[in-house]
């Protein structure tokens, strides 16, 4: 409730603490409901993972096939970026969020109805086409909402989606729920109706802007005045989401060598605690400047790769769970600190483009050297020799992570 007094001839008013809550209330709501989007992206994602194994066994899809599927996602995604990744600075972010959610809907029918290969790659490129294009203009979103939770959210999403599409994936699978390829993908397209019917009553502020159809021009765009900024968070940002595709990509057979179980959940596990621990770690690290978050993600994920590897040494499972639950520290911190460094510096009409280029630098991280390593275990067929090259090929991002963000010095006036 608003009053309004007389103080020397001046008008003032008076907003009380009820409308100040209720409004509180509102951008908390609007901020939960945009940031699930991300997660559900994530979720859908990940949700393919143990049902490759049900894919093998129905179809004699093979690990070469099941990378291809994979590298059909993320070339999707990645173009998606390049050229959809501002176009919601033109078009509006509602439209293109709901856009994006629909096209989700339409790639987890086509996974359901699914009968071979051909409809899996089909369904994999609108899902990548759909997730590029929908994280742009949600992270953007979050943060014409509230800059700082916005920020939190963009962090927090990703593992927590990622997580929870690979766990739930499994649970069904292991719980002997009928169907389980056609399952999987039904629930998840009604999680997604969900969205768009709470996404096309939200109100959007952006305005349209003309020059939508210039922005489809595919790059990567930077303001000179934050590249130096960029420079330091993207190697970081690159390592820490290849830590987070070893384990995804990885995981499940690494689990089944070590403990001889096909366990599906058990499978999963890894993945789900590097989604898990991320979030926590997001939401508890708020008071540590950028560039300390980025070293600490730097560290975590040194500590995640010397702890994989004696699992595998070793031959011990809680040494690899230990490492993903490290992992998903250091991908917490890693990613709060890139957003945390860059973006405040980012004008709102740049936000989209600059989610873009961040997400970008993210996916190549995690698909590039995880395709790389399916192809060389595919060829070689030892699987802990793969992974342990794959584990150094982590050291060195880190190292290399570490020495780009020593040199790095932020620019005159931004706060990190």
């Amino acid at each position: 409730m608003s009053h309004c007094r007389t103080l020397g001839g001046m008008v003032t008013t008076q907003v009380g603490t009820g409308e100040t809550a209720v409004g509180n209330r509102g951008t908390t709501a609007r901020i939960v409901l945009l940031a699930s989007v991300p997660a559900m992206f994530l979720a859908t994602s990940s949700a393919p993972t143990p049902l490759y194994s049900v894919y093998a066994r129905s179809w004699g899809v093979s690990a070469a096939a099941t990378s291809v599927v994979f590298g059909a996602y993320a070339l999707a995604l990645l173009s998606a970026l390049l050229v959809l990744g501002r176009i919601s600075d033109h078009l509006g972010r509602r439209a293109v969020i709901c856009s994006t959610l629909v096209v989700q809907v339409a790639a987890m029918l086509v996974f359901a109805a699914a009968e071979g290969l051909g409809a899996l790659l089909v369904a994999r490129v609108l899902q990548g086409l759909s997730t590029g294009t929908g994280l742009a203009a949600v992270g953007a979103a979050l943060l014409d909402i509230d800059a700082r939770r916005g920020r939190i959210a963009n962090s927090a999403a990703p593992g927590i989606g990622t997580g929870i599409g690979a766990l739930g994936s499994a649970v069904l699978i292991a719980a002997g729920a009928p169907r389980p390829t056609r399952l999987v993908y039904l629930v998840c397209a009604v999680v997604l109706l969900v969205q768009i019917a709470a996404v096309s009553r939200w109100s959007d502020s952006t305005p349209r802007r003309p020059g939508a159809i210039s922005s489809l021009r595919p790059g990567l765009h930077a303001p000179r005045r934050i590249r130096a900024l960029i420079g330091a968070a993207v190697p970081v940002l690159f390592a820490v989401w290849a830590v987070s595709g070893l384990f995804g990509a990885f995981g499940p057979r690494l689990a089944t060598q070590l403990t001889g179980s096909s366990s599906p959940v058990l499978g999963a596990l890894p993945i789900a605690l590097v989604g898990a621990v991320a979030p926590v770690v997001t939401f508890s690290t708020g008071r540590l400047g950028a560039r300390r978050s980025l070293v600490y993600g730097i560290l975590g994920l040194l500590a995640a790769v010397g702890l994989t590897a004696q699992a595998l040494w070793l031959g011990h499972m809680w040494l690899l769970l230990a490492g993903a639950a490290v992992a998903g520290a250091g991908f917490g911190f890693g990613l709060r600190g890139g957003m945390d460094l860059v973006l405040p510096a980012v004008d709102e009409s740049e936000r989209a483009g600059t989610m873009a280029l961040l997400y970008t630098a993210s996916y190549v991280g995690f698909g590039v050297p995880a395709i790389a390593a399916g192809v060389v275990q595919q060829a070689t067929g030892n699987l802990t020799a793969t992974a342990l090259g794959y584990l150094a090929v982590l050291a060195a991002l880190a190292v290399t992570a570490a020495g780009v963000l020593r040199r790095t010095r932020a620019p005159e006036g931004t706060t990190t």
